[in-house]
């Protein structure tokens, strides 16, 4: 069955609004562990705003359940990621000023970089995924780089959703299959929903993990996090 990991990006983002360590990064990621999260998942970003470099030291030997750190191969990313050894790495082509992710490598252009980072962390038995969107030959060059895994970019099938789920979901679908045939596995994210996602898992072959942090967040808000996480998990619930 598909994972499920929990971006928790966004409860940084409140206590950093406030200071002091309300709510508790440390706490909130055990308790979703505990209501049945299979995976945690932060994004540090340079400037800090919300996932702080001492909340991902502070989190790993806490953890009990699959850590999964996103963000763009700087030296100073890298080091953290050698230094901690998550599960996951997940390489994303972010600015450092970029509010958030808004599309895959070009995987073609960046091959010998990705190639050389995924080596790194290959090196240090860190499973490596890279962020793509849902295009034939950005999968087939990230197998080429070495990439263990693939990330598809979730947004432009959430946008269409509505409008026409089917339409919406095809390239996904070619992508699927090609990450199958490179023998990569595959997860995916951002702004997936509990209104898309049951759709996009059934859709989806060989879906290994989703991460998803701003709508279980605030869907947290209303239905509270064990009953929101149990949701989310239904709609990865898919027979076959």
């Amino acid at each position: 069955m598909t994972k499920l990991s929990v971006n928790i990006n966004k409860v940084a983002t409140l206590r950093n609004a406030r200071g002091g360590n309300n709510p508790d990064v440390c706490k909130f990621a055990l308790d979703c562990e505990a209501m049945g999260g299979e995976g945690i998942t932060v994004h540090p970003r340079p400037d800090e705003r919300h996932i702080r470099r001492s909340d991902v030291y502070a989190l790993r030997p806490l953890l009990h359940t699959e850590f999964n750190i996103e963000g763009y191969p700087s030296p100073e990313f890298i080091d953290l990621v050698l230094q901690v050894k998550p599960t996951q790495v997940t390489l994303v082509p972010d600015a450092p000023d970029q509010i958030t992710s808004n599309h895959g490598w070009d995987t073609i252009a960046h091959q010998a970089f990705l190639t050389e980072v995924i080596r790194t962390f290959r090196e240090a038995g860190i499973r490596t995924s890279i962020f793509v969107d849902p295009e034939v030959e950005m999968v087939e060059y990230a197998a080429k780089a070495g990439a263990d895994r693939v990330e598809l970019y979730t947004e432009p099938y959430a946008s269409g959703y509505s409008a026409d789920r089917e339409k919406a979901i095809a390239p996904y679908i070619t992508a699927a299959v090609a990450a199958k045939q490179q023998g990569l596995g595959l997860n995916a994210g951002h702004d997936l929903s509990l209104e898309n996602l049951a759709y996009f898992a059934e859709k989806i072959p060989n879906l290994a993990e989703v991460s998803i942090g701003h709508a279980l967040i605030c869907d947290a808000l209303y239905l509270g996090l064990a009953e929101t996480i149990k949701r989310y998990k239904q709609c990865l619930e898919v027979d076959g």
